[in-house]
């Protein structure tokens, strides 16, 4: 007689649901014989933690995706969602035998089982033809992010168009693939012509504008700006679904052992800097960041751009919450002009909301972001 498919896979489902429970009585540091008499309440905590497991795992089951510059800030943390809900990852890393860019993403839960590391060049036409074949998604967030460049062209401009270009490449070769989700910036969305004042509010429908970029010398921004035009007009063409996520400065723990541009920020700020900047970002944390890129892949009404900034906050601002969190720590208390302060702005919340994304405090990811900066040995206290 032929087994059913709920004995045969009895076995699994009792060792993890014996896993389970003990990992609920090991979080809630209780003894388990203890709560015999509540067998009721105890039934009812474990069948919701059951039920709230198989939810989260069910996401990603056997499904196959791809991350680009997987050892990047934002990428690390998007990987590590992934393989939490049981996705198999395919990562491309300009080269998979650097411990620095590696051994962060290979200590990840699930790693040794689900998560396989592919060579690629942003420069490279065909570079990410393996890395994308057989996925069912591609997330692109490979794309550098630095201030200081001699070269606008080479450093920034060309691996972030021609790169992006590439993957959607290699993407329209696949007939696997159902959506891409692109890792824009509010770079692209916020620098044009129109005033940003307290009562400006920035939204999806905004572009920045490639001439003021240049006038402006915002050449990170530019690069930016150029890399998400041309993605949309290349995946209007091919007729690829894609969603972009365009995130304000990032911040919040670090996975990868490096530091990066935005965390840097921080980073200035509380190691002994005499002025802050006169200017006014958005923040975001790297957290939900990650979060709404696979919200976006996973909802399948989710198109379009989307904000993601959680506050945007003058230098001074950002300065005056650190001192709040840590104060006996030097920070400055002058701005490095005497011009007036640049103007807050507001972003629409409103789409990204739509992702079912509840932003972190600012407040909480400066301390997150201070506090990984300590554990990772860029500055002691």
């Amino acid at each position: 007689m032929e087994v059913t498919p709920y004995v045969k896979v009895c076995p699994c489902f009792l060792s993890y649901f014996c896993i389970t429970v003990a990992s609920v009585f090991q979080k809630l540091n209780i003894n388990p014989f203890l709560l015999f008499p509540y067998g009721f309440q105890l039934w009812y905590v474990l069948s919701k933690t059951l039920a709230e497991e198989a939810e989260r795992m069910s996401g990603g089951a056997a499904k196959t995706v791809c991350v680009t510059g997987a050892s990047g800030y934002i990428a690390s943390w998007i990987v590590k969602f992934l393989l939490r809900r049981g996705y198999t990852v395919k990562a491309s890393v300009r080269d998979p035998s650097d411990p620095i860019k590696t051994a962060h993403l290979l200590a990840l839960d699930g790693a040794a089982e689900r998560l396989h590391l592919f060579k690629a060049n942003l420069l490279e036409e065909g570079s990410f033809d393996s890395a994308v074949q057989g996925c069912e998604g591609v997330f692109h967030t490979a794309s550098p992010f630095f201030h200081s460049v001699s070269d606008p062209q080479a450093e920034l401009i060309d691996p972030a168009l021609k790169g992006t270009l590439n993957v959607l490449k290699s993407v329209a070769k696949s007939s696997t693939v159902k959506r891409v989700v692109l890792t824009s910036s509010i770079a692209a969305v916020a620098y044009n012509e129109k005033p940003r004042t307290p009562d400006v509010v920035v939204d999806e429908t905004w572009f920045s504008s490639p001439e003021v970029c240049k006038e402006l010398k915002l050449w990170y921004v530019l690069s930016k700006t150029l890399a998400e035009e041309a993605a949309w007009n290349f995946v209007r063409e091919k007729g690829i679904d894609m969603v972009t996520i365009n995130p304000a400065m990032v911040i919040g723990p670090l996975l990868q052992p490096t530091l990066n541009t935005s965390a840097e920020a921080i980073l200035n700020l509380i190691s002994g800097a005499q002025t802050f900047p006169n200017s006014t970002f958005g923040w975001v944390n790297v957290k939900d960041v990650a979060n709404a890129h696979i919200q976006a892949y996973e909802i399948p009404s989710a198109s379009g751009r989307y904000c993601l900034v959680e506050r945007v906050i003058h230098y001074s601002g950002t300065v005056k919450i650190l001192r709040d969190l840590y104060p006996s720590l030097k920070l400055p208390d002058k701005c490095a002009d005497d011009k007036p302060f640049i103007p807050t702005y507001q972003v629409s919340m409103e789409k990204a909301k739509s992702l079912g994304i509840e932003f972190i405090p600012l407040e909480e990811s400066l301390k997150e972001t201070v506090e990984s900066l300590k554990e990772k040995k860029f500055v002691s206290f």
